[in-house]
């Protein structure tokens, strides 16, 4: 492995909304060990009743708890060099264009502090098997990030969820990397079967080359350079999604 996401919301060192720093600083010694890339997960919103309730974040939807949630994030990517902190677009209430908007502003505010600090937001495209999350299609993730206009937010490219949001179909997987293209400073990768199920809204994260995911259409990135987060659940789908990747994109 060349890089890790340091996944705030699961690495368990909030007590409450409060920053345990002696538990932070243990997980960031051994770290400090390896020569890994890194990037940072910020909080988000979950339905998962596993989430840690304390670190919701609707990023449509923020207040003073959040922001300083998102701060912490930011301030940590600074501190250890992250490359990019991934944010979770917001949720769509009432009125999505309402929704949109508050996200956008919110996302201003956050990509100011980012800035002053030396940081990449990458905002993450959801899956569209949940018809509550905003930025799942290419155009309206793109759409936030030119709203936003700010050098210190661009894309992170998330290939599974892009896969559900297209119904598993190639070509239009295909025209999703074409239309993000230009944004994408990060990608998170993993597979699926490209349709709705009970499991996670069908965002199984499996390893690479188990699903329907046509990992080819990434050599429309050829000037990519970042880091390939693979989203799976062991060392074994790991090694396997870096094999399946090598073969794909002669990497």
């Amino acid at each position: 492995m060349n890089s890790i996401e340091l996944y705030i919301p699961k690495l368990g060192v909030y007590s409450g909304r409060k920053l345990e720093n002696e538990k932070l600083n243990l997980i960031l010694d051994e770290l400090s060990v390896y020569e890994f890339a890194s990037t940072i997960h910020a909080p988000y919103f979950a339905p998962d009743p596993n989430y840690p309730g304390s670190l919701q974040v609707d990023t449509a939807c923020m207040g003073k708890r959040e922001f300083s949630l998102m701060d912490g994030s930011i301030a940590l990517a600074n501190r250890i060099g992250a490359g990019v902190v991934v944010l979770h677009p917001g949720r769509i209430g009432q009125d999505r264009e309402k929704a949109f908007s508050s996200m956008v502003e919110n996302l201003k505010v956050l990509a100011s502090t980012a800035e002053d600090q030396g940081v990449m937001l990458g905002l993450e495209n959801k899956e569209g098997t949940d018809p509550y999350n905003l930025c799942c299609k290419a155009e309206e993730l793109a759409r936030a990030v030119e709203a936003v206009n700010s050098g210190s937010l661009k894309a992170t490219f998330d290939i599974g969820h892009a896969n559900l949001t297209c119904g598993g179909d190639p070509e239009k997987l295909l025209s999703f990397v074409e239309t993000l293209k230009e944004h994408i400073v990060h990608l998170h990768v993993h597979d699926n079967g490209g349709q709705w199920t009970e499991t996670y809204d069908g965002d199984e994260h499996m390893a690479p080359g188990n699903g329907c995911v046509d990992f080819s259409v990434l050599n429309l990135l050829s000037g990519y350079k970042g880091v390939y987060n693979f989203e799976v659940f062991s060392m074994e789908d790991v090694l396997q999604g870096k094999k399946t990747l090598e073969n794909i994109l002669k990497l």
